[in-house]
């Protein structure tokens, strides 16, 4: 038996926790392992379904004829329902049961996958994609809530974290190549319709291996807390997605008024709430906060690179969407193997220093991929691989340290607020880096006089939109608007990498010095 060492904590600069029951710590066994293993099918239903469509869209496009605004929303309506959702949903989990969470939102995203499979109209889509949303964020608290609670030793429990943070990863990138092997062979919805055997055979083993856990004293279950947690969450990142897309507008400006007022207005509920949905005292803990800020900026410096890397490696190299995937899959590859190797090293150097310098290799990966001569297929690759060595160490430390600061009976809210963290952070690298290489694009791009008319300024706002352009000037017009075209978004490349390095610099600095108070690595 353990018990938790109050006088450590309080040496550390952590406030003292309230004394919890001792956590007994057991080895796991074949049990525990084929349960982690049944987790891994919602992980990775939940992981692909965000990156799948996007392979879909043209066939969605000629299928179902959505207006331009409509594409957006099929494309963005499902990570906003998820980040959206996320802390009300592991709230939850805490109170009804996490297993009993989860199997009512494995069954709700089966459904939903259906009806989006067979959606008549593109409306439809959209609706069916949000209850994707709804359901996912049932999901993704509850599988890793309920691995801090089967495994009850350290090392463990960071092998299991590994695991669960590579099929993150690997169903990020098996999402493009299954799509795109999908759509070779069967109708868009087919990509959608996948899910369904899989969950049917998690529903099968759920029940069997998984067993059963919530807070003890959870409270009553707190409607408007609900309420006001989705009109918080929901509007903030809808207004990054808005700025990230369009520029800074009205309708971005309102929806982080309304996202500021709801957050605050939630915050106080909470503290006058004998039983809050959320519990506060978790943000009062310095190293659980530097391990979700730590967690936020990783996926930040990740999905910028994604952005500027796709682009790069299919409008301007020239490869199909399918190939330049698969450039891209060796660095998932490295960034699934870290994690793994992050739970030997943890045991022999302090988990504060291998964050730290998982940031370092975020950084140095930005610099092969801008700074290293001119970029290409390989200097892209590479520097993906770098980078993911960082990505891989930094999510599988930090959800442990996160996790291992925390109750067990805290576990969904804690992991809620690591996962929407999490989504914040991909919604952020797109959001600040891909506004600078977009910005940069535009303010550098020189249009040869005779390929510019009134009517078609709207062209040049993407490097895609100039290249089609380009093609229709099969002369020197065309050549000198292509040369520009790739020198522009070079330039633009390399300032959002500086800042992405600049970004990733400064989160080795803050994890050195907030993770230092965590338990020691090196300890059970």
């Amino acid at each position: 038996m353990t018990t938790i060492d109050h006088s450590a904590l309080h040496s550390a600069g952590r406030p003292m926790p309230c004394p919890t029951p001792a956590e007994e710590v057991v080895k796991a066994g074949g049990r525990q392992w084929i349960a982690l293993a049944v987790l891994m099918l919602p992980v990775l239903l939940t992981s692909v379904d965000n990156t799948v469509l996007s392979f879909a869209l043209p066939q969605v496009s000629t299928a179902l004829k959505p207006t331009g605004t409509q594409l957006l929303w099929l494309v963005d309506v499902y990570p906003l329902m998820l980040a959206g959702l996320l802390v009300a949903m592991g709230s939850l989990g805490d109170r009804l049961g996490r297993r009993r969470l989860l199997v009512i939102g494995a069954i709700g995203f089966g459904i939903a996958s259906v009806c989006a499979a067979y959606s008549p109209t593109a409306s439809t889509l959209i609706a069916s994609r949000a209850l994707l949303g709804v359901f996912g964020a049932t999901l993704m608290p509850s599988t890793l809530s309920l691995i801090r609670n089967i495994f009850s030793d350290r090392n463990d429990r960071r092998l299991a974290i590994a695991t669960w943070a590579a099929m993150f990863s690997g169903g990020a990138a098996l999402g493009p190549i299954v799509g795109g092997w999908l759509l070779e062979h069967y109708w868009w919805g087919s990509v959608f319709l996948i899910n369904v055997p899989l969950i049917a055979v998690f529903l099968l083993l759920a029940f069997v291996f998984l067993s059963e856990s919530k807070d003890p004293n959870p409270g009553r279950l707190d409607l408007p807390s609900i309420g006001l947690s989705l009109s918080s969450m929901l509007p903030i990142v809808f207004g990054i997605k808005t700025v990230a897309e369009h520029g800074v507008s009205d309708l971005a400006l309102t929806s982080f008024a309304v996202g500021i007022m709801s957050g605050v207005a939630f915050i106080r509920r909470q503290h006058r709430l004998a039983s809050p949905m959320l519990d506060l005292t978790l943000f009062s803990n310095r190293v659980f906060n530097g391990a979700i800020v730590s967690n936020l900026l990783s996926l930040m410096g990740f999905a910028g690179f994604v952005f500027f890397a796709a682009q790069f490696l299919q409008l301007v190299v020239g490869m199909r969407p399918l190939a330049a995937a698969i450039v891209l899959l060796p660095g998932l590859v490295v960034t699934v193997l870290a994690g793994f190797v992050a739970v030997r090293l943890v045991r022999v150097i302090p988990a504060y220093k291998l964050v730290s310098a998982s940031f370092v290799m975020s950084a140095l990966g930005y610099a092969i991929a801008s700074f290293a001569g001119t970029p290409s297929m390989w200097s892209i690759m590479v520097a993906f691989a770098v980078l993911g060595m960082g990505i891989g160490l930094a999510e599988t430390l930090t959800n442990d340290i996160m996790l291992t600061s925390v109750a067990p009976h805290k576990a969904g809210a804690a992991s809620a607020i690591s996962e929407t963290a999490y989504e914040i952070g991909a919604v952020l690298g797109t959001a600040v880096l891909g506004s600078i290489l977009t910005i940069t694009y535009r303010t550098h791009l020189l249009i040869p006089a005779a390929a510019q008319r009134a009517d078609n300024e709207p062209e040049f706002q993407t490097l895609g939109g100039t290249l089609e352009t380009a093609a229709r000037y099969p002369n020197f017009i065309g050549e000198d608007l292509l040369r520009s075209a790739h020198a522009a978004f070079d330039l633009g490349i390399q300032r959002s990498s500086a800042a992405a390095i600049v970004i990733a610099l400064a989160a080795a600095v803050l994890s050195f010095r907030t993770l230092r108070g965590a338990t020691d690595s090196r300890t059970p």
